[in-house]
């Protein structure tokens, strides 16, 4: 069974950091393609990034480029993803899939999510 555990969420300033993490199990996490979404209050989920299973190759919503980074660790089945000049437009609920950018609409088992908020 796929589990998916969202963690590192928080109340932050503008201009803040928080730092995500995704523990999974259930899967072969080295070989899948991974991706973080959002949904921030009565909105849409949101695609925001994805990292190629090996770590090699990485992609950006245009409204995070330069600010957010994923990562992982495949020692650890862990995803992470780096908030940085955080925004309140970044204020939502944050969710990691094990899906890719071209496919992440279709996923259903998802976690708890972590609540971030950016707010002074």
């Amino acid at each position: 069974e796929v589990q998916l555990v969202e963690s590192g969420g928080g109340l932050v300033q503008p201009g803040g950091s928080l730092r995500l993490s995704c523990a999974t199990s259930g899967f072969s996490f080295s070989d899948t393609w991974m991706s973080w979404v959002r949904q921030a209050p009565a909105s849409e989920l949101e695609w925001v990034a994805t990292i190629s299973n090996s770590g090699a190759y990485t992609f950006y919503a245009d409204s995070v480029k330069g600010r957010f980074t994923i990562s992982r660790d495949n020692a650890k089945n862990t995803l992470f993803l780096q908030l940085n000049t955080l925004k309140t437009e970044d204020t939502a609920m944050y969710y990691c899939a094990p899906r890719s950018r071209l496919d992440w609409r279709g996923y259903e088992n998802w976690g708890q999510g972590t609540k971030v908020t950016v707010s002074s």
